[in-house]
C-alpha cells in the first residue's frame, strides 16, 4: 500500500448491522481492481458521520439498520447539494420497498441473496450515473405495471413513438448507466452522434431525464433482459 488514492477507483463506503455479511461484501470489493471500501460501519448514523468525513463515490446501505434505515439514510443523502448516490443491499423484495428506496432518492436497489452477482455491476452502473435494479426485483416491477391501469395508460401514449434500431440501442446504453464517450467507443461512432440520437429519442417519447429514461427502460424489461 502506497498511501496514494488511485483516481480511477470507485470509493464506497459500506453499512450493515451484519459482521458476517459486512465481512463478506468487503472482501468481495477488495478482490476487484476498479473498486475500494473506504470504511465499513453498522449503523444508519455512524454511515452518515462517516460519508460525511471521507465524502465516497457510492454509499451502500442495509435497509434494515439500528438507529437509522438506510432509506433514511439515503434521504438526507440525497437531500445535500452535491449528494453521494446509495445502493441499498435488501433482504425484501416486495415492490413498496423498492418504491420507497427510488423515491428516498436511492441510485440502486441489490437483494441480499443475489450480492454477489450483481452489487459489482450495480456500483459501476450508479458511478456511471445509471440506476440499477437487482433483475428479480426489476422483472416484479415489470409485471405488477404491467397489471397497473395507469402504467398502461402510460406505455399506450408511448410506443406508439416509433424509435428507429440505433436510437433504441442508444436508449438501452444510457439506461445501464453508461456515458457518451463510451456508447460511441461501443458503436464506432461520435459523441455528438450519441447526443443527437439521444435527443430524437428523447423527443419522441417525452423523456426529460436520465430518470426517466431508466423508468422507461423497466417498463420495456430491457434492465432485466441486459443486466
Amino acid at each position: 500500500m502506497t498511501g496514494i488514492e488511485d483516481p480511477r477507483r470507485i470509493r464506497v463506503v459500506l453499512a450493515d448491522d451484519h459482521p458476517m455479511f459486512l465481512s463478506g461484501v468487503a472482501s468481495l470489493i477488495r478482490d476487484t481492481a476498479d473498486i475500494e471500501v473506504l470504511a465499513s460501519v453498522g449503523t444508519g448514523g455512524r454511515a452518515l458521520q462517516v460519508i460525511a468525513e471521507l465524502r465516497p463515490d457510492i454509499a451502500v446501505l442495509d435497509i434494515a439498520m439500528p438507529d437509522m434505515n438506510g432509506i433514511t439514510v439515503a434521504a438526507r443523502l440525497s437531500a445535500e447539494p452535491h449528494p453521494v448516490p446509495a445502493i441499498m443491499l435488501s433482504v425484501y423484495e416486495d415492490r413498496l420497498y423498492v418504491q420507497q428506496a427510488l423515491s428516498a432518492g436511492a441510485r440502486g436497489y441489490i437483494l441480499k441473496r443475489a450480492t454477489s452477482d450483481n452489487l459489482l455491476l450495480a456500483i459501476r452502473s450508479v458511478h456511471a450515473g445509471g440506476i440499477y435494479l437487482d433483475p428479480m426485483v426489476a422483472s416484479q416491477q415489470l409485471a405488477t405495471e404491467r397489471t397497473s391501469p395507469s402504467v398502461r395508460d402510460g406505455m399506450r401514449r408511448i410506443l406508439p413513438a416509433s424509435l428507429s434500431d440505433r436510437e433504441e440501442e442508444i436508449l438501452r446504453f444510457i439506461a445501464l448507466g453508461y456515458t457518451n464517450k463510451e456508447i460511441a467507443s461501443k458503436l464506432a461512432i461520435t459523441s455528438k452522434s450519441i447526443e443527437t440520437y439521444k435527443a430524437r429519442a428523447a423527443e419522441k417519447l417525452g423523456l426529460r431525464s436520465r430518470a426517466k429514461i431508466v423508468q422507461y427502460a423497466v417498463l420495456r424489461g430491457w434492465l432485466h433482459a441486459l443486466a
